[in-house]
């Protein structure tokens, strides 16, 4: 008999205040498409093409650090 450890999923308590309060208006965090217990971001309606957002706050991180 196989025990599965259960999986950790990331809810929106896990995420940062700051983070909240900075999304775009009309941009979400739901469960992603690419990996269920991942967040993503999902716009509730289209976005167009060169729309800018900022100013953002947080720490910067490199590639590899994501």
């Amino acid at each position: 008999s196989t025990t599965d450890s259960p999986v950790a999923v990331e809810t929106l308590a896990d995420v940062p205040e700051h983070v909240l309060r900075g999304l775009p208006e009309d941009v979400r965090l739901f469960p992603s498409a690419v990996d269920k217990t991942r967040l993503g971001v999902w716009a509730t309606k289209a976005i167009l093409k060169g729309k800018k957002f900022g100013p953002f706050v947080g720490d910067k991180k490199k590639r590899s650090q994501v």
